[in-house]
């Protein structure tokens, strides 16, 4: 069997998803199940394309279904995420290194929004309102309404969330190595054709293992935007097989540390860390 495929199928009765899959793949039932539950077959019909987990969903003369096939993605399962707080309506939570912020048509199972809804009591949808990289841990936000979402997503769209990261960056960083007399220091360069803006708060160096420990906050968001920049300076975080890193034995050494903002629900002001959350 072929370890990445898709197929189309046009549904001509009305049959029960998990019925029409078995007759048009190779799978068993059992193994359809799994697949179906991990996200990767999806229904076109007049509402749309939607994706589809429900074994007993009727399917009806006319619609079409998408299967995805990718055996590295349906056997791949990350380490367990922390839930860090529940307030209802959203939630805080620890994302480890290797859980993806976001699905693909080929599955979704391995997505913090995915892991919020499996594991959170009471059970409620989830939503991401932003991003952080497959290789990076640390704080996340995930909203359980629509609505939430887009509150959040309007909020980070005016840079009204201030978030801190810790990078352990090879070699050692100084004052004088970023031209200032105190910090914080601002980067501003140009990713994917935007502006870029980071600042350096803290740096922690040992010079017994070559390395610093930085601490930075992005003012705007773009792709790998702290990776590229501290690359950029001569310093690739530890991990980072991307952008020049010597050391790539290790994880990549970069954790969303912090996330502080005014609560769009409460109007309270919300601080979050990795070792305590509060109001403030």
């Amino acid at each position: 069997m072929q370890q990445k495929f898709e197929k189309h199928i046009d549904v001509k009765q009305s049959q029960t998803i998990l019925d029409c899959l078995s007759v048009n793949t190779e799978f068993s039932r059992q193994q359809l199940k799994k697949i179906l539950l991990n996200g990767a077959v999806w229904i076109e019909n007049s509402q749309g394309i939607n994706r589809i987990r429900r074994v007993k969903k009727i399917l009806h003369q006319g619609n079409k279904v998408h299967f995805y096939y990718d055996a590295a993605v349906q056997a791949a399962y990350p380490a367990a995420a922390q839930l860090i707080a529940d307030e209802g309506d959203y939630s805080i939570w620890n994302k480890p290194c290797g859980m993806y912020s976001q699905g693909s048509k080929w599955g979704d199972h391995c997505t913090i929004y995915r892991w919020a809804e499996q594991h959170l009591i009471p059970q409620r949808p989830a939503f991401i309102v932003h991003r952080l990289d497959k290789a990076a841990n640390g704080l996340i936000i995930i909203a359980h309404k629509k609505s939430v979402a887009a509150k959040f997503s309007t909020m980070f769209a005016r840079h009204e969330i201030f978030k801190k990261y810790s990078a352990v960056i090879e070699g050692i960083m100084t004052i004088a190595d970023l031209t200032c007399t105190r910090l914080p220091f601002e980067i501003s360069t140009i990713v994917d054709n935007k502006i870029a803006i980071s600042e350096i708060f803290s740096l922690n160096a040992d010079l017994s293992e070559n390395i610093t420990i930085v601490e930075i906050s992005i003012k705007t968001g773009r792709k790998h935007q702290i990776r590229q920049q501290l690359s950029g300076l001569g310093y690739p975080i530890v991990g980072d097989r991307l952008y020049a890193a010597k050391n790539t034995e290790s994880d990549l050494q970069l954790s969303s540390i912090e996330l502080k903002f005014i609560c769009p629900l409460s109007s309270k002001a919300m601080l979050y860390n990795l070792t305590q959350s509060k109001d403030n």
